[in-house]
């Protein structure tokens, strides 16, 4: 049970990396607000359309691993809910960047960010996706669609 499982999942990571590889409405962000310089790391954003005219658009972030892209695993990254985006594994739990609460610039409202020493970027590359639809910047055409 435990194999058939991991194969399962290792199929869908396959198959969404593929989607992803497809995907048009990306961007690469090269700077974010609250960090200092350029990001170290790539990240990309962007949107995944779901159902045959892409009725339902699922919203997420990518970040290559910080060693070896090309032998590193691919992690895809739910986080808990439903109604939690990804962004809080991004900047919270796994994700390359943290918040630095003792460094925030209270007069404009920006939290710092800054380098995460623990995170799994160190060591995969990590899908974090906005799911289900109207989590985070993921949302669909039609209401129906919202229904889980």
């Amino acid at each position: 049970m435990q194999r058939s499982t991991a194969s399962f999942a290792h199929l869908l990571l396959v198959i969404f990396s593929i989607v992803i590889s497809q995907v048009t409405g990306s961007s690469v962000v090269k700077a974010l607000p609250g960090y200092s310089g350029d990001l170290p790391f790539y990240f990309e954003t962007g949107y995944v359309g779901l159902g045959e005219s892409e009725e339902i658009q699922l919203f997420y972030y990518f970040v290559e691993s910080e060693r070896d892209v090309r032998r590193d695993p691919l992690f895809l990254w739910l986080t808990g809910g439903p109604g939690c985006s990804a962004f809080s594994g991004l900047v919270i739990e796994n994700g390359p960047l943290k918040f630095n609460y003792s460094a925030a610039d209270l007069e404009s409202d920006i939290p710092s960010l800054e380098l995460n020493p623990y995170s799994w970027t160190k060591v995969a590359s990590i899908i974090f996706l906005d799911s289900p639809a109207g989590t985070g910047f993921s949302y669909a055409m039609a209401s129906e669609a919202y229904d889980s």
